[in-house]
């Protein structure tokens, strides 16, 4: 019995995820983590939830938050809404958020002038190791 537990508890906490994920709609909803929503258009306030435990078990705060994201932006596709920003912080795997409709936003004009970053030399203080940027 033990050993089965032991099996099926992993699979258990890995399945909570399996069915959150971001709708086609979605993909063009940005979150304004930085709060800028200057010149948008408020649509309305949304509240999401995901479980946070699973029995005794506390999910990972980053994966709850990362759910909790996702499906502000879903809900904000459907009110036709194209930015969402949070209105606080989770508790117990519920939050708040503010939906605003912006347009077709360019991204600002300070990260459109900032410069890509360059790789680093071979051979550096990382111990050997390249980071190349991601576009």
């Amino acid at each position: 019995m033990r050993k089965a537990i032991v099996l099926i508890l992993p699979l258990a906490l890995s399945a909570c995820s399996w069915g959150i994920k971001l709708d086609d709609a979605a993909r063009n909803v940005r979150t304004a983590w930085n709060g800028d929503v200057s010149g948008c258009r408020e649509q309305g306030k949304l509240s999401v939830s995901v479980m946070n435990r699973v029995g005794p078990v506390d999910r990972s705060d980053l994966k709850v938050r990362d759910e909790l994201e996702v499906l502000a932006r879903n809900e904000a596709a459907k009110m036709g809404a194209d930015t969402v920003k949070p209105a606080g912080d989770p508790k117990e795997g519920s939050q708040d958020w503010l939906a605003y409709s912006c347009g077709a936003r360019a991204p600002s004009s300070a990260a459109r002038s900032a410069p890509a970053p360059t790789p680093a030399p071979q051979g550096n203080a990382q111990g050997g190791f390249e980071t190349v940027p991601l576009k």
